[in-house]
């Protein structure tokens, strides 16, 4: 199993897709976000609880799961925000308050 860091992923997809992302930009980007988002959520739902995925439609979620995160850091990277950065929201203990239902 390869594991990558948040700042490693963001910069890998900075570094291969850049120029193209940033003479698309923001906009036309977040609309092909919002496109993986939709692509997601169908493979969520081919494998909900109760229902026997096939091979193939889990594959698939993994897939969809990793080009929403690609696509996340594509539009972080036109906006030039560190989502490493951002995640202290999450990490640190000072910050972290409650549950969400």
């Amino acid at each position: 199993m390869h594991t990558l860091s948040v700042a490693d992923f963001q910069s890998l997809i900075r570094d291969r897709y850049n120029a193209t992302d940033s003479a698309r930009g923001a906009a036309g980007t977040f609309l092909l976000f919002m496109e993986e988002v939709g692509e997601l959520a169908t493979a969520l739902h081919d494998n909900r609880p109760g229902k026997s995925p096939t091979p193939d439609q889990q594959a698939n979620l993994k897939e969809e799961f990793a080009d929403v995160l690609a696509w996340l850091m594509t539009l972080a990277n036109i906006m030039q925000v560190d989502i490493a950065e951002s995640l202290i929201k999450y990490t640190d203990p000072d910050r972290v308050k409650g549950v969400k239902d």
